[in-house]
């Protein structure tokens, strides 16, 4: 089973998903289907002294129902987020413990903050007088790393290697990419490939200070939106062949039919329509598909006024003319940092399989300066073939994947 280019197919058989909307497979598809919010005051963190402090907080998720191997008391937010998302993306995927074991795996997560929310933990604690958990919050670098060995752990994977990507708001699909890449080479039989990040003051204030914080609700390419909500989450794709899927009797959510990644590096925070624009290009023709084919895109829209604009311009130019339907789940999700992109990824694939485009809520009057249709408000039934997920991030990394329905080989 290859595609046109001789390349192994590579499809998703299991997802795992945690966020403010919903904790699974099934409460994370219906919530994107009612348009679920998940914003709320935040409680993860001291908010005096900021004029508003809404975000898209988890609430709810007990690590010790998920955490089958692992003691969550041993780990920080996001990599309970992380093992707990790999334990459910390998249960929906069918794959015995057996089995895990036996595979030459790839686990692959992106991040943005780490295990920064740690700091916050910290700092509290030594305000309280005590000594606060400095091993675990030594600034994140060393500690990343955790948030893909943890998976490794929980699911007791052997014959694995674990990387942790961090091309902050991009890197869920840049550790996808990660994964087909490896998967289309031969050298592993099994991905688990993802995001995650965990609500944390530090990003917070960061976005605050840059005036890039919405007061209440994010409402992507709206004409009156006034920024991102930040928020947290964790979302894990399991990879594998067309081939041992369909050994293995596999259930198939979709196809991954390519990516694209630029990195232009032309500002710290500022995205740039040209090299998007050249990132779909590029994901369209690893993917095999010409822009026309592509039946709705999930696109980054944080609900800042410079993204929302400059993303839609970028996109009229790879796709020459009108797009698809263009969409955000932050609206829904918030902006949940590295784990965004892996979430997209995954609501596309169920947008395949459960027949739906997600809408884009809290919107009122569409920018005329964006001038997409944003599915507003209301979940939008549809046959999705092909669907397109950006994602961009400071720095001016850009990664775009496209998946489509799974088409079964003679």
């Amino acid at each position: 089973m290859r595609d046109d280019n001789g390349r192994p197919r590579v499809v998703i058989t299991g997802l795992g998903v945690v966020t403010s909307i919903g904790v699974g497979v099934a409460e994370f598809t219906e919530g994107l289907r009612a348009g679920r919010s998940g914003a709320k005051p935040i409680t993860a963190f001291p908010t005096e002294g900021y004029d508003s402090a809404i975000g898209t907080e988890v609430t709810g998720f007990d690590p010790a129902r998920w955490l089958h191997r692992t003691d969550p008391a041993a780990l920080g937010r996001a990599a309970q987020f992380s093992a707990a998302a790999a334990r459910m993306a390998a249960a929906d995927a069918g794959l015995s413990d057996d089995r895990l074991r036996a595979a030459r795996s790839l686990v692959s997560i992106g991040t943005t903050d780490g295990e920064s929310r740690d700091l916050d933990e910290l700092t509290v604690q030594q305000r309280a007088g005590g000594p606060g958990r400095l091993d675990r919050a030594l600034a994140g670098r060393v500690q990343a790393g955790k948030l893909a060995t943890s998976a490794v752990r929980e699911l007791g994977l052997v014959d694995v290697e674990a990387v942790t990507i961090p091309t902050a708001c991009a890197a869920g699909n840049y550790a996808i990419g990660h994964g087909v890449d490896a998967l289309r080479a031969g050298d592993v039989d099994l991905v688990l490939a993802g995001g995650v990040d965990a609500l944390c003051r530090k990003t917070f204030a960061g976005f605050y200070r840059l005036g890039a914080m919405a007061a209440r609700v994010c409402s992507p390419f709206d004409a009156d939106r006034t920024g991102i909500l930040t928020g947290e989450g964790a979302g894990v794709l399991v990879l594998e062949t067309a081939e041992r899927a369909a050994e293995r009797g596999a259930r198939v959510y979709a196809e991954v039919l390519g990516y694209g990644l630029t990195c232009d590096a032309l500002s710290p925070v500022a995205p740039d329509e040209a090299s998007l624009a050249r990132c779909m290009t590029l994901a369209h023709e690893d993917a095999g598909v010409e822009p026309e084919e592509v039946d709705f895109i999930s696109a980054h829209g944080t609900g800042t006024r410079a993204n929302d604009s400059t993303e839609a311009a970028a996109i009229r130019r790879a796709f020459n003319g009108p797009p698809p339907p263009t969409v955000s789940i932050k609206g829904m999700l918030g902006h949940t940092m590295g784990a965004a992109s892996a979430l997209a990824t995954a609501a596309c694939a169920l947008s395949i399989t459960e027949g739906f485009i997600p809408p884009t809520i809290n919107h009122t009057r569409t920018d005329p300066e964006c001038g997409v249709d944003c599915v507003p408000n209301v979940a939008r039934p549809a046959t999705v073939h092909v669907a397109q997920n950006n994602s961009l991030a400071f720095g001016g990394n850009n990664a775009v994947v496209v998946v489509g329905r799974h088409r079964e080989s003679p």
